[in-house]
């Protein structure tokens, strides 16, 4: 049978919460203490947590690959062969990414049969929000969670869903949560150089978002997750902050402030692309090859593969290493492009739709970006 996340990641660092020796080892240490037989640390340990809802949302306007070739030097074919895309949305005029998160999220609940008052926490996977402080809390607002239920933010790119739906079972098995509601929002196109034909081809704008729901330990949904993180990449892909000198040297009496104020704008999407792609290939087979054995699985027990949406050379040959069947590959990268934290919940939601993914199978979903963060986590459907 499956182990749950938690329950791995207390084996790995060496704890076992059903070992008599530890057991008796804390009775030696407190004999004055009288421990309740069912303590809030006890159900905790048994809680799961299982994939109720979803829902996504994509911007009206789309903008296809012919299109796309009358502003920078490229055509379909080009972008076709090279990324697996045909056209993208692309967020405009009055539409936001708050309006789009929030129509996602909407959806969730709805399929969840939950209203936004039953969401005790909301995680906003996003790296382009709408607000420099994060987009949580007018998620929070205009979902009309009146409540007051805490909320964050989570910036980590493309892997911010994946570590998104991981805080949320660590939130319900540690913290007691009930429904975590996990948003995966972004409008990259705002950063992209529309002259770059690198990167403005990959880039597409959308939002996805999971209801997580705390249940029996025998109903877990989320078996096991691998994540990690290397600064050293960050070279490799990255938005950094421009900063423009100001004749702000001096006050208005002539003296010296001390220092010299600077106007900071987010510079334009730099990527390499080849070197992020020698490393996803490699880097994520061997996530996905760790989340089999924290829960006891094998590929064989996997139903669908479901790989952050970035290229489809990148997910055609992460397939091809694992020697998973090409049909139950989910992709929709051909249709949205590459939507950052929206990519896994967006093809999520729409496998669902569609009758493809049904209720009680399994998927390993797997996600990579800028840090550079990568991961895999295994999860079951309904």
């Amino acid at each position: 049978m499956a182990n749950n996340a938690y329950g791995s990641l207390t084996q790995s660092a060496g704890f076992n919460y059903h070992s008599p020796n530890l057991v008796s080892e804390r009775f030696r240490c407190c004999s004055s203490i009288s421990i309740p037989p069912k303590s809030r640390a006890s159900r905790l340990i048994r809680m799961g947590c299982k994939l109720v809802g979803c829902g996504s949302a994509v911007p009206n306007i789309e903008f296809s690959n012919n299109e796309l070739a009358k502003i920078v030097d490229t055509s379909h074919e080009w972008v076709y062969t090279r990324t697996g895309i045909h056209t993208r949305r692309i967020l405009v005029g009055k539409e936001s990414l708050t309006g789009l998160a929030v129509e996602a999220a909407q959806k969730a609940l709805q399929m969840a049969n939950a209203e936004p008052n039953d969401v005790d926490l909301i995680l906003f996977c996003s790296s382009t929000p709408d607000n420099l402080f994060g987009g949580a809390p007018e998620v929070q607002k205009t979902l009309g969670c009146t409540r007051n239920p805490a909320v964050y933010d989570i910036r980590a790119a493309c892997s911010g869903f994946l570590l998104g739906l991981v805080s949320a079972s660590c939130h319900i098995r540690g913290g007691g949560f009930k429904n975590v509601l996990v948003i995966g929002a972004d409008s990259v196109s705002r950063y992209v150089d529309w002259k770059d034909q690198k990167t403005c081809v990959l880039f597409g704008d959308a939002a996805g978002a999971v209801l997580v729901q705390a249940c029996d330990s025998e109903e877990d949904g989320i078996f096991s997750f691998d994540i990690h993180t290397d600064g050293d990449g960050k070279r490799h892909l990255n938005a950094g902050i421009n900063r423009s000198g100001t004749n702000f040297a001096v006050d208005d009496n002539g003296s010296p402030l001390g220092f010299s104020p600077t106007y900071p704008s987010i510079s334009h999407i730099e990527m390499n692309g080849q070197e992020v792609f020698r490393f996803v290939v490699k880097a994520v087979p061997q996530s996905i090859q760790v989340s089999l054995e924290k829960a006891d699985l094998s590929l064989s027990d996997i139903d669908w593969l479901l790989v952050h949406q970035a290229n489809q050379r990148i997910i055609d040959r992460v397939a091809t290493k694992l020697e998973f069947p090409k049909d139950r590959v989910i992709s929709n990268l051909a249709h949205y492009g590459n939507t950052s934290a929206a990519s896994i919940p967006l093809a999520l939601d729409e496998a669902i739709q569609s009758g493809k993914v049904k209720e009680g199978q399994t998927i390993m979903t797997a996600g990579f970006g800028a840090g550079l963060t990568w991961g895999s986590a295994i999860v079951r459907w309904g």
